[in-house]
């Protein structure tokens, strides 16, 4: 036997190869719930995820409200009160106006308990030269859901979505990126993938929700755009 440590001679143990950021998992047997579903964003979220074969139920404060909007969408939607759009879905995506965003969710704190929330709400004022953003005294609409839903995980997604575009029929393609923020990578990929269904759509991961401020705000400037250029412009995000 030699003199010397023959343990010091083992290598060191290999680092786990590092996982691919588009490695996404199977969301199609999701339930996706749409709070605020009978407005034009919820409605075009909800029937372009239901095109994508996703079940999806829509949620308005009148059951019969949702009821109607989900028979004129079609593609197996299904309308219901919001707390039991709440309690029915895996994932629900919060498109509810932002004067009612604060109250909405405060009131479904129990039925969302668990859930994976998806805050897609931008608070945006108006006036003579525009749309602006408003700045939330928690940061962001995102970040007045988390303090709101503390047994919910919540994300922010689908900011920059023209409705216009969503509810059309004739477009088969959505040609944007989707900036997905959370603080939990596993809920992240989840919605990442869920924007990822949408034929022309991409999720990409944009940080924790303390940046959601920001992503938020940039739709005041997508406005300006839209308005300038006729158009109803979304975002790509380059080099990935």
């Amino acid at each position: 036997m030699t003199s010397h440590d023959t343990a010091g001679d083992t290598a060191p143990a290999a680092k786990p190869a590092p996982k691919d950021p588009w490695d996404l998992p199977d969301v199609s047997g999701l339930v996706v719930g749409v709070l605020g579903g009978t407005g034009d964003q919820g409605r075009g979220l909800a029937y372009r995820l239901a095109r994508a074969g996703q079940k999806v139920i829509i949620g308005s404060r009148a059951a019969e409200r949702a009821e109607t909007a989900a028979a004129e969408l079609g593609l197996g939607i299904e309308g219901a009160e919001n707390a039991e759009c709440a309690r029915r879905s895996d994932v629900v995506i919060v498109a509810v106006p932002w004067e009612g965003h604060g109250k909405t969710l405060e009131a479904l704190r129990t039925e969302l308990a668990g859930k994976l929330v998806v805050d897609c709400v931008n608070p945006l004022g108006f006036d003579k030269k525009g749309a602006y953003a408003l700045k939330p005294a928690e940061g962001s609409a995102a970040e007045q859901a988390a303090a709101l839903l503390p047994d919910s995980r919540v994300t922010a997604a689908f900011h920059h979505l023209s409705a216009v575009l969503l509810q059309d029929a004739t477009i088969d393609e959505i040609d944007t990126d989707v900036m997905v923020l959370g603080e939990s990578r596993a809920d992240t990929d989840i919605v990442q993938a869920l924007a990822g269904r949408i034929p022309g759509m991409r999720g990409v991961f944009a940080g924790r929700l303390r940046n959601a401020h920001q992503v938020e705000s940039l739709v005041a400037n997508l406005i300006s755009v839209n308005r300038r250029y006729k158009a109803h412009a979304g975002l790509r995000v380059t080099d990935i």
